[in-house]
């Protein structure tokens, strides 16, 4: 069974699984999730757990970023987004998060990509002016 007979929800739920241990104890950063043909084709995260203060770089605690249950909560959270994907097929939906004080939050961004190549038929299709140059009209 491919993933073109998967639906979109199983497919978010499968790459938010694929990314669980590297969003555990990340402190900010974008998820983000890209879409052919209702297909999640690319999906990733965003994020740099590095940080340094006065030059020196500070190893990150595990008690900062997101804890299991959070991320547990963000998988559902993002198929729950799933209900306003509405009337595309092609795009990007992008979850910026972050932790501030053992609690939180993220964001959600939907982008729909169309393609005019695709649209009917070659409606806008390009029609020489005065037809083609002698050499090109008896071409084989």
């Amino acid at each position: 069974m491919g993933m073109e007979s998967t639906p979109l929800a199983r497919q978010m739920d499968y790459a938010f699984r694929q990314m669980e241990s590297e969003l555990i104890h990340s402190a900010a950063g974008t998820v983000t999730i890209q879409i052919r043909n209702d297909v999640i084709g690319k999906y990733g995260i965003c994020h740099n757990p590095i940080e340094s203060r006065n030059g020196v770089i500070e190893e990150e605690s595990s008690e900062s970023g997101l804890k299991a249950d959070q991320v547990l909560a963000f998988r559902k959270l993002a198929l729950d987004a799933l209900q306003y994907k509405r009337g595309w097929t092609h795009g990007e939906i992008r979850f910026d998060f972050s932790v501030r004080k053992g609690s939180w939050s993220a964001g959600i961004t939907f982008e729909s990509n169309y393609n005019m190549a695709n649209i009917a038929n070659g409606m806008f299709r390009l029609q020489p002016k005065y037809g083609a140059p002698h050499a090109l009209r008896d071409a084989p």
